[in-house]
């Protein structure tokens, strides 16, 4: 199913992200989690890059096959290109035909000071344009950046360039996570002036540890706010509270996106499917089925 029909079945869509079992992990583990997420009926699953971006590597696809053929649920299957070739992404195209992968999620990909990126590739947008150039039945997602991409120049040029994104043929943006819903508020604005005209998904992700969320938003350019930093100075030594407090302030965020119409929620789900229960749960009653 093409994911723009996804959104034709009413608004808005709930969604998840898994991520690939660690290099010396057993594979049975994603498949615990998906079992645990499947029962939630999500709209689709996406399931990242695999192996550091390795073009080599072939979990996300062979996860995302099991997602469609053992779990009937939806995937999409993350793919990025800073760190392949043409002929990596044609041997990927490939994959995707002969696992019956129908979505793709198009990325740039993080960029690693140890390995030098490749010449071929150096933005999503060009990822886009070549897939749909050489896979036209594929339909492509993309992401988006409420608070505006860390390598961007200006909000303006990134919102320019997320169009550039939809006319190159993406069909539907997932947004990096926030957790200010002012802060999207804002940028949906902006997209609406800009033209743009594809489903818009709100990234969110229930924190788990004030380390790692530190880590995580120093990376992708997001902010923390005051009320979460009371919550996670407040709690950061009671692991039990910190998880409480902070399912419940996503749920809050989730209901408030609800409220405000958005297109759809897409939970980063860390693979734990006991946190994802817990926010479905608290806003099923919420989202059209």
């Amino acid at each position: 199913m093409e994911m723009k029909k996804v959104f034709e079945r009413g608004k808005p869509i709930f969604s998840m992200e898994i991520f690939p079992p660690k290099k010396n992990d057993p594979v049975s583990e994603i498949y615990s989690t998906l079992d645990g997420l499947v029962g939630l009926k999500p709209d689709f699953i996406s399931c990242t890059y695999g192996a550091g971006g390795n073009p080599a590597d072939t979990s996300t696809v062979d996860i995302c096959r099991e997602i469609e053929q053992k779990f009937h649920t939806l995937s999409i299957a993350h793919l990025t290109c800073v760190n392949s070739t043409r002929e990596d992404i044609d041997r990927a195209i490939e994959r995707f035909r002969a696992a019956d992968i129908r979505n793709v999620l198009a990325l740039r990909g993080d960029k690693n000071d140890k390995v030098p990126p490749k010449d071929d590739f150096k933005y999503a947008s060009e990822l886009i344009r070549y897939l749909k150039e050489k896979a036209p039945e594929i339909s492509i997602s993309a992401a988006c950046y409420p608070e505006t991409h860390p390598d961007s120049e200006s909000v303006v040029s990134d919102i320019l360039y997320m169009k550039e994104k939809e006319e190159c043929g993406a069909e539907h943006f997932i947004s990096q996570l926030f957790f200010d819903n002012e802060d999207f508020y804002a940028f949906r604005e902006k997209t609406l002036i800009a033209g743009i005209k594809s489903p818009v998904e709100a990234g969110i992700m229930p924190v788990t540890s004030k380390e790692g969320i530190l880590r995580m938003v120093s990376m992708c350019g997001a902010s923390v706010p005051k009320k979460l930093s009371r919550i996670l100075n407040r709690y950061e030594n009671d692991p039990e509270a910190l998880c409480d407090a902070c399912t419940a302030y996503a749920i809050d965020q989730i209901t408030d996106l609800i409220a405000s119409g958005v297109d759809g929620i897409h939970l980063y789900t860390m693979n734990k499917p006991w946190l994802a229960r817990r926010v479905y749960d608290a806003v099923k009653t919420l989202i059209r089925r």
